[in-house]
């Protein structure tokens, strides 16, 4: 299982085309052929999956009851978009327009690690979310998500 850590900062050419950042791609496995499936992000970002990351999800999500409207709804909207992508010949990722449209990605971009997957945010966009939480407020969500959790090892 592939594992990410970092954040690199990458340029769409005009035909809609990026090239996976090094630090990116020496954590990658080298001996399976790069796939990967893009999506929609649950912010204004779109996720890079690669293939062995996105098929336990795809398979959980069709193993779902279509009978409930719920299933439905969660279907359609999380799977509407979603693209499986392949490098071309020079290590190039092509971004589809619609996906490019949802996270209003136009030119510089940066890829940031969520675990096993990436994130692709406009740069702008990025640092502003970045740039939006204060240190107080950044160490509040820690406690949050990390401190009230005895079976979580804990930090500091």
């Amino acid at each position: 299982m592939t594992d990410f850590i970092g954040e690199y900062e990458s340029t769409i050419d005009a035909k809609g085309r990026f090239l996976l950042p090094t630090g990116f791609r020496k954590q990658l496995p080298q001996e399976e052929k790069l796939s990967f499936v893009i999506n929609r992000g649950f912010e204004k970002c779109l996720v890079l999956y690669p293939n062995e990351v996105w098929q336990p999800i795809f398979t959980r999500i069709s193993q779902l009851n279509e009978f409930n409207p719920q299933v439905r709804e969660f279907r359609r909207f999380f799977l509407n978009g979603a693209t499986a992508l392949e490098p071309d010949s020079a290590g190039r990722l092509l971004l589809p327009k619609n996906l490019m449209e949802h996270a209003n990605l136009e030119k510089d971009i940066v890829l940031v690690s969520a675990i096993n997957k990436l994130e692709i945010w406009d740069k702008t966009r990025y640092q502003e979310y970045i740039a939006s939480y204060t240190a107080e407020g950044f160490s509040n969500l820690a406690n949050q998500v990390m401190g009230g959790n005895s079976s979580l090892p804990m930090f500091g």
